[in-house]
């Protein structure tokens, strides 16, 4: 059995058996969140002026130039190794949640006033962007907050962990090395936000849990309003 140093608190090592999740491994590679944040910025940067806070380009703007700093000085795996990079990371996923929801909430008022969706194609466009930029966002989130973030999972710095995925239930049908990686986040936050609730991947602490109630409402919300609004211009 090999256990790790836990002198700074960190969960021990079980043993080279143990599942990826629950030991040290090599440190997660940063290309499909920043990949996935740069198609965020992209998103944002199409929503008319009308629905964005103003200037509608500042905050995009502001998102990409901490991309950049982050992907400059750590591009290829998140190792934790400078500890200034991960509360850059939160700041760019909280940037891009204000301005997401800024979109959300301002499309909402004004499909309730009757001021938006005069055009069903265009309404689907601008509300199908607000909606998969939400997905991007939400699953930012997970994949920054889950047991830590990147680093500390990569570290097991502790065995409990907010999200449940499937494979951690069910070794027998898991590689030994499978651990979650950002595409799991996302493909939580992409069926969270179309069926408004947990399918395999179930929150076990109660900011998983309120986090995607948070979005499960938004999704909910945002798209029952421009289907109605779509249905009605058509009609």
């Amino acid at each position: 059995m090999t256990v790790r140093d836990t002198a700074d608190g960190a969960a021990p090592l079980a043993s080279d058996r143990s599942p990826a999740w629950r030991r040290r491994t090599n440190a997660e590679a940063r290309w499909p969140a920043a990949l996935a944040a740069l198609t965020a910025i992209a998103l944002q940067l199409s929503v008319p002026q009308r629905l964005t806070l103003p200037p509608g380009w500042l905050l995009p703007w502001l998102e990409l130039a901490v991309l950049v700093v982050i992907v400059a000085v750590n591009p290829r795996r998140i190792t934790g190794e400078r500890a200034w990079l991960r509360p850059a990371g939160m700041i760019l996923v909280a940037v891009a949640s204000l301005a997401n929801a800024t979109s959300a909430a301002l499309l909402i008022w004004r499909l309730a006033q009757g001021r938006e969706g005069d055009d069903a194609a265009s309404l689907l466009v601008v509300g199908g962007t607000v909606w998969a930029t939400n997905v991007i966002v939400f699953a930012l989130w997970y994949w920054e907050l889950d047991r830590g973030g990147p680093a500390a999972r990569a570290r097991a710095d502790t065995s409990y962990p907010d999200f449940l995925f499937p494979q951690m239930t069910a070794a027998d049908v898991a590689h030994p090395d499978w651990e979650p990686g950002f595409a799991d986040y996302l493909y939580v936050s992409f069926t969270n936000a179309t069926a408004f609730s947990p399918t395999d991947t179930m929150p076990l602490t109660r900011w998983a849990k309120l986090t995607m109630l948070l979005q499960s409402a938004l999704s909910l919300l945002t798209m029952a309003l421009i289907v109605a609004r779509a249905v009605n211009v058509l009609g």
